[in-house]
């Protein structure tokens, strides 16, 4: 049997292990949530166009405050609303997570734009011991390419273009699938638009298609 001064001391040790247990999960879910919320992925502001996703306000002065903080992680300078418009894409156009065993097309046209860039991106690079070797290493191999740029990029005689990305080599266009694990994402970036700042006129004009044409 406890006295009532024991009881009291008691009491309050039971009160203070409550207050630290309820600091260290907030403190816990806190950092969880605020990394999860800046690992790379705009969690808002996003404008869905078929399989692409634009972020038409990344860039602006008033960009919330997710978004600066990303930016302040990754080290990443944003397009501002002048410059131009930054979509990606994480799905073929059936709405399937884009699979790096796959092959697929990514044809058409941009809007127009002074010049663009179509990358592809895994959301965890390799390892160092598991990179691509250097070019002094393999015999002076260069690395796989990782985009195409709009100067570079083959057309047909419309000015459409027709990119595969895939594992295995194929003739034309051909975007290799990156290494690393993670998801992956695919990132067109349209620089000095006239659609930067109205992503009505984006929809109107059309995206590239993203099909998925093979799987093992």
């Amino acid at each position: 049997i406890h006295t009532p001064r024991q009881a009291a001391r008691l009491r309050g040790v039971w009160i203070v292990g409550l207050m630290l247990y309820a600091l260290t999960l907030g403190a816990g879910l806190g950092l969880a949530s605020a990394n999860w919320a800046t690992r790379g992925r705009y969690p808002f502001g996003g404008v869905v166009l078929n399989a692409w996703t634009a972020w038409p306000k990344i860039g602006a002065r008033g960009a919330d405050p997710y978004v600066r903080a990303i930016h302040a992680r990754t080290g990443e300078i944003p397009l501002a609303l002048g410059e131009g418009l930054l979509l990606t894409a994480l799905t073929d156009d059936a709405g399937q997570r884009l699979d790096p065993s796959c092959r697929y097309r990514i044809a058409g046209a941009t809007p127009p734009a002074r010049a663009w860039t179509l990358t592809v991106e895994r959301s965890r690079h390799p390892k160092p011991d598991e990179a691509q070797p250097t070019p002094s290493q393999a015999g002076q191999v260069p690395p796989p390419r990782t985009g195409f740029t709009s100067t570079e990029v083959l057309r047909d005689r419309d000015g459409r273009f027709a990119v595969t990305m895939s594992p295995a080599v194929q003739p034309g266009n051909w975007l290799p699938m990156p290494e690393g694990e993670g998801s992956i994402r695919l990132v067109l970036r349209l620089y000095d638009t006239p659609v930067a700042a109205s992503t009505g006129v984006l929809e109107r004009e059309g995206v590239p298609s993203i099909t998925r044409e093979e799987c093992p």
